[in-house]
């Protein structure tokens, strides 16, 4: 029996409350077995600040232990439905970042390090707010791998609908509360952020929009959740630890479950390749809001509760996420017809002599890679051969009804079009698109 097979009976449904160190390994044991078609509702930890600022963790979030979910096997697909998406934090900080030369060997996310002792991963404490407010236990050493540039403390209203960003005296006082602001799950280990108390930017409104930074399944190695990724995983090319990988690998075994890209919300339906027995369906990273691009390099990380129905696709092999957004959510030009536009679309198409107009609908691929223009190529390149199309015909279809979306800069985009539904049923993929775009 293999360390994910379980010798319990399959439930219908999980509360998964457990994390990882900040590494997803397929040889570590998963929580579950989970049925095919049931529901998990997972307590979701803060991600990047938190463990960027906490040395023990392994990587830049610290996500949920991957699930088993019963006949999923290598090579199917698990279609994952987002039913619900909370924000549970009072309050969050963040702000653009900037390493520091001395705290880490290679990779800030992976390697942190004492500057003085060089002892890799050491244990820490927080001691008041500020800055320097994580200190390693043994030396009392400031530990910082990452300092904050530009920041900001934010603070919610009652239902999490707008929030707005305060002074030094109010973030300092949230600072000292930051378990409870954060509302903190008690089986996670990072700090929170909220410690640093950030205050560049102040009395500033937004609108809260809650999604998934990490959702997806276990690579087939051990990957750093932040870096499964085509652009944060080339930080593991020759990398100085022990989760180097060559690029050849990296592009094997991971499953693009990093992808920050803001349609990942209440609603969305998400296709994720299998790449391990049972799938490891793994949660993470909620942000309350994001601009396209994440061009800040980080947002508003908050804890949060999701619940997350989960359906194994079997036969269906993917290379990477394949996206049904909201409808809203599109890109104006893929959003499906309305009655009175296909009934024109339809009178000048019959007056020209044609049998009538294509029957398409919506579909978003996700591609990843070291930087846009790749990941843009990957995600051209996963779309044809998944629709059995030429790459010059997604260009085609992705300029005049569509878009290239970018979920994070450097390197994660969303290739989203109007596909013909036939091609959409042949992948086995136009149920999903029925679903959700009531077709």
């Amino acid at each position: 029996m293999s360390l994910t097979e379980s010798t319990s009976p399959p439930s219908q449904h999980l509360i998964v409350d457990r994390f990882t160190n900040g590494v997803i390994d397929p040889a570590k044991p998963m929580l579950g077995p989970l049925s095919d078609g049931g529901t998990m509702v997972a307590r979701t930890a803060p991600g990047c600040w938190g463990p960027m600022i906490t040395p023990c963790l392994q990587g830049g979030h610290e996500v949920t232990q991957p699930v088993f979910v019963e006949g999923a096997e290598v090579g199917d697909a698990v279609a994952l439905r987002l039913r619900k998406v909370e924000v549970l934090s009072r309050a969050t900080a963040s702000g653009h970042d900037e390493v520091v030369a001395g705290h880490f060997e290679g990779d800030p996310y992976v390697n942190k390090q004492n500057p003085t002792t060089h002892q890799r991963r050491p244990q820490t404490v927080v001691e008041g707010v500020g800055p320097d407010a994580v200190r390693d236990a043994e030396t009392g050493e400031p530990l910082h791998p990452f300092k904050i540039v530009n920041g900001y403390t934010v603070l919610f209203d009652e239902h999490r609908e707008v929030g707005v960003t305060v002074d030094q005296r109010t973030a300092e006082a949230i600072g000292h509360k930051a378990q409870e602001y954060s509302a903190m799950p008690e089986n996670a280990v990072q700090h929170s952020v909220l410690v640093f108390a950030p205050h560049d930017l102040v009395g500033l409104p937004v609108r809260v929009r809650p999604f998934l930074g990490q959702l997806g399944t276990t690579p087939s190695k051990a990957i750093p959740d932040s870096h499964n990724a085509g652009d944060f995983g080339s930080f593991l090319i020759g990398a100085p630890h022990e989760y180097a990988l060559t690029q050849e690998e990296l592009d094997e075994h991971r499953t693009d479950g990093h992808m920050d890209i803001d349609a990942v919300r209440e609603g969305t339906i998400l296709l994720a390749p299998v790449k391990v027995p049972g799938a490891g369906v793994y949660i993470g990273d909620m942000h309350a809001l994001q601009g396209d691009g994440e061009i800040a390099g980080h947002t508003m990380d908050v804890a949060g509760q999701t619940t997350l129905q989960v359906e194994v696709v079997k036969g269906r092999t993917l290379e990477g996420p394949v996206l049904f957004p909201l409808a809203e959510d599109l890109p104006p030009a893929a959003r499906p017809l309305t009655g009175a536009e296909r009934e024109k679309a339809e009178q000048l198409a019959r007056a020209q002599g044609l049998a009538g107009i294509e029957a398409s609908a919506p579909i978003s691929v996700v591609g990843t890679g070291a930087d846009l223009n790749t990941a843009t190529e990957v995600g051209l390149a996963r779309a044809a051969r998944l629709l059995g199309l030429s790459v010059a015909e997604i260009r085609n279809r992705a300029t005049i009804t569509g878009a290239i979306e970018i979920g994070r800069n450097p390197g994660v985009i969303q290739v989203t079009f109007l596909a013909p539904q036939d091609k959409l049923e042949a992948a086995g993929l136009l149920g999903f698109a029925r679903e959700q775009y009531d077709l």
